[in-house]
């Protein structure tokens, strides 16, 4: 069983954002989480401690289907949102949608049973028929409540196979029993839920805060014996609630609260209470720095990840240095004859690449083209790897959430300048002089093609009403990101870039182009980019599993150090399959590498591809249609900005190599 899974002004999210990233300093040296500063709740209220412990509800999301509602879709409990969170950009685009609710806690007050609302429904009245269908299409579909106390998520801990206890970070709203009795996942762990065709409600949650105590004057405060919240679980329960009392409710735990059976609309009034039990529960032995691992530790196959990672990680490494030895001993051998053959006529006899040397560097077709792809690969390149460090070094932990996101589309905006530069210099290196149609389709063809998808992508779920669709106005300020911030910085970068000089070749180009003669079947286009592709994709394929897990199946992933090597490791075997290709074409007299270089690294891209769509149709349960768009839609720009990185390692390592290569050799 897999378990986990009115917006503010843009002004405000970034402000949010640059108090954060400004406080990282001074807080990384005292805090667990840096610029996550721990509280602390005593008895009495003071400067230094709080006593209400606030408990907020988060959107709804489903593994199921690609579509989360906001807390109030529902008909649940609800109270006054003016004072919500802010939300930073990050968080919008995800759609998180962190609400406060009625479910209040006080520290060290227990609860024994509290009615935080009630919900009553009429037969034919369509308000409250439409209000129980979209709560039935919720249990049916397995929507989990991802509720939040004190930063930390609310987990629901329970066994799963071989006596091993997992904690959800969601828990499910109910559980349906179909028509042919078979129960879902929310229903098997209570046998009660048995009638067929049945909805049932988890209309009551036992929550149990722990909390670690310490010295008031430890924390700040001298007079108040304080504590730090180091987890809070729940349970979730479906319940008849019947005589409200001074008690709050008294449970009827043996009867659960079946709504609605038989598929159909109620026969007669329908009346059930949301309530819950409180406890505080003290444990000094974890440590507040700690309190993340129980539910860290408990993601499955955790303990398979580690291993597979380092069998990934030796294997890539053994494949990578005999690649490079190969390459080293072949290139020096043969260096060294052309350098001691008297003419080329003894060179032709034996090899073939340096007879292309008068041809090696003649502009590709579509120079202009290439130059953009490579100048917008260059830019997500740099996205990705300083987003990996921060993200390693702790800064853009699971805690502080929208954080990566936000990090990544700061970071890719004020990359315009280097995408920019590398543009301009390719393109005048390939004697291109339409300097204006390539700073301009730098600034907007890659971004414009993630854009437009994403657009698409909203405009389904504004159709369904979810939260994952951001407003208009924040469409407006991620426009005005890109044309205020992006394309400026885009062509300040290529005015720099247009002024150097342009690069230098090693050797001159030929005024009549070589004939190129008939390749082998492995030397021919087609077949090499195809298994150019194979040996980065089996570095990152393991990775990739445990990526998409956290982004589909509503897991945690929080390895951003072994995915940081990876990342490494994937830059380095782009680099080495590619220069070994290139070296085999240039020995078969094939002087087309340019565009064979981005594109036999970049063709990794489409291995990524299908597997997302070998994992779409092997893990995920989802069928219909608007979730299926989703998921298509934001796999191909995850695997377009992996094409343009990976396209755009495989150019420069080859763009190394050759000029490498061609400039220690005697040519005439």
């Amino acid at each position: 069983m897999t378990r986990l899974k009115s917006t503010r002004t843009l002004p405000q999210n970034m402000l949010k954002t640059l108090s954060i990233l400004l406080g990282l300093a001074s807080l990384s040296s005292a805090f667990y989480l840096p610029g996550l500063a721990p509280v602390t709740y005593c008895k009495q209220k003071s400067e230094n401690c709080k006593t209400e412990v606030k408990i907020f509800v988060n959107r709804l999301n489903s593994i199921e289907t690609i579509v989360p509602y906001e807390y109030h879709s529902f008909d649940f409990c609800t109270t006054d949102e003016d004072h919500s969170p802010v939300e930073n950009l990050g968080q919008v685009v995800f759609g998180e949608r962190i609400r406060p609710s009625p479910y209040n806690a006080t520290y060290m007050i227990d609860v024994k049973c509290k009615v935080a609302c009630s919900r009553s429904y009429q037969p034919k009245q369509k308000e409250s028929l439409s209000k129980l269908k979209f709560l039935k299409k919720g249990i049916s579909l397995n929507y989990q409540h991802h509720w939040i106390v004190d930063n930390m998520p609310l987990t629901w801990c329970y066994d799963v196979e071989q006596n091993e206890k997992y904690c959800s970070r969601g828990f499910p709203i109910g559980c349906y029993v179909t028509k042919n009795g078979k129960r879902k996942d929310a229903c098997v762990t209570d046998p009660r839920f048995s009638e067929k065709d049945s909805y049932y409600i988890f209309n009551h949650v036992d929550i149990t805060i722990t909390y670690h105590s310490g010295k008031g004057e430890e924390w700040g405060d001298q007079n108040n014996l304080g504590g730090r919240i180091v987890s809070a679980k729940l349970v979730p329960r479906s319940i008849k609630t019947t005589d409200l009392g001074a008690d709050g409710c008294q449970a009827k735990t043996a009867d659960p609260a079946l709504f609605l059976t038989g598929g159909g609309d109620i026969a007669k009034p329908l009346t059930f209470n949301f309530t819950y039990s409180l406890k505080w529960k003290e444990d000094n032995s974890i440590k507040w720095s700690s309190r993340w691992d129980y539910i860290l530790e408990s993601m499955p196959h955790t303990n398979i990840q580690w291993f597979s990672i380092m069998n990934s990680l030796v294997i890539v490494l053994f494949l990578s240095g005999m690649v490079a030895m190969i390459m080293l001993r072949t290139l020096h051998k043969d260096i060294a004859r052309y350098n001691q053959m008297d003419n080329s006529e003894d060179a032709q006899e034996e090899f073939g690449w340096k007879l292309v040397h008068g041809d090696v560097f003649r502009p590709p077709r579509k120079g202009m083209m290439l130059a953009v792809l490579n100048g917008s690969g260059v830019q997500v390149f740099f996205m990705v790897l300083i987003t990996l460090v921060f993200a390693s070094l702790g800064f853009l932990s699971p805690a502080n959430r929208g954080a990566l996101m936000t990090c990544a589309m700061v970071l890719y905006v004020c990359l315009g300048t280097p995408a920019g530069y590398v543009s301009a210099r390719i393109y005048k290196m390939f004697g291109g002089e339409k300097w204006k149609s390539n700073v301009i389709i730098t600034a907007m063809f890659c971004p414009g093609i993630v854009f437009g998808v994403f657009f698409l992508m909203n405009l389904i779920l504004w159709a369904k009403g979810s939260s994952a669709a951001i407003p208009f106005s924040t469409l407006i300020a991620l426009l005005a990101l890109w044309f205020g911030i992006s394309v400026p910085l885009t062509f300040v970068g290529a005015y720099f870039g247009y002024k150097k000089r342009a690069i230098e070749h090693p050797v001159r180009t030929n005024q009549i182009p070589r004939q190129i003669p008939d390749q082998s079947f492995y030397t021919q286009p087609l077949p090499g980019i195809v298994m150019g592709g194979v040996l980065p994709f089996g570095c990152i394929f393991i990775q990739l599993f445990f990526i998409l897990n956290s982004i589909w199946s509503q897991q945690t992933y929080y390895m951003f150090g072994f995915l940081f090597l990876v990342f490494v490791i994937l830059l380095v075997t782009c680099s080495e399959a590619t220069i070994l290709l290139c070296y085999f074409h240039l020995c078969a007299e094939d002087y087309h590498w340019w565009w064979r270089s981005f594109l036999t690294s970049g063709f990794t891209a489409v291995y990524l591809f299908a597997y997302c769509i070998h994992y779409f149709v092997s893990k995920l349960e989802i069928h219909d249609t608007a979730s299926t768009m989703l998921y298509f839609g934001y796999t191909f720009i995850m695997v377009f900005a992996f094409f343009l990185t990976t396209g755009s390692i495989g150019f420069f390592a080859c763009f190394w190599f050759t000029s490498k290569i061609y400039s220690v050799v005697k040519v005439d």
